[in-house]
């Protein structure tokens, strides 16, 4: 069994992935499969390329504001980027934003950098997000936790545009979708 590791634990959160090499046959054929555990994610090993700026949003502007208005600036560190371009739009659900605590990363899907997107819905995406990293996962079992516990709802319904938000992408959502 082979294992890719990174030194750094400290603030790994997420999964580790194993590279688990079935036997020797299937290691010569070079065939593998991953398996998850509920253990954290190491930091990438990877160079990022980050980029904040976007046709019609700038991510580190509105990072920035958003992170003095409600975050009292605690979110130090963290990048903020658009995600990659898929070539297909996703035909049953659409994420519009990831974060990564290990690596202090904020992924937007740059599908929302359009015209038809209001800036308060794009604000409350990733306020969302940026939430995550303040408001801890509950740990439900060995293997299971939740991250939109009901201490997030609650400072999540804090944001100013919410329902309004809510709404929007319930109405929209078919317009990310094919």
């Amino acid at each position: 069994m082979a294992v890719c590791l990174s030194q750094d634990l400290e603030t790994s959160k997420v999964f580790l992935h194993l590279l688990v090499l079935k036997d020797s046959r299937m290691a010569k054929k070079k065939k593998n499969t991953k398996r998850k555990l509920a253990h954290p994610k190491l930091p990438m090993q990877r160079q990022l390329n980050l980029r904040h700026e976007g046709t019609h949003f700038d991510l580190r502007a509105i990072f920035n504001d958003l992170n003095g208005r409600y975050f009292r600036g605690r979110l130090q560190r963290y990048n903020v980027t658009w995600g990659r371009r898929r070539k297909h739009r996703p035909r049953e659900h659409f994420i519009f934003g990831t974060i990564q605590e290990e690596d202090r990363v904020i992924r937007i899907n740059p599908a929302l950098d359009q015209p038809f997107v209001p800036l308060w819905f794009f604000r409350y995406v990733l306020y969302h997000e940026m939430l995550h990293s303040v408001v801890p996962d509950q740990k439900l079992s060995a293997n299971r936790r939740r991250v939109h516990t009901d201490e997030f709802n609650r400072r999540e319904r804090e944001f100013p545009h919410y329902r309004r938000a809510r709404r929007w992408e319930d109405e929209n959502l078919s317009r990310f979708l094919r």
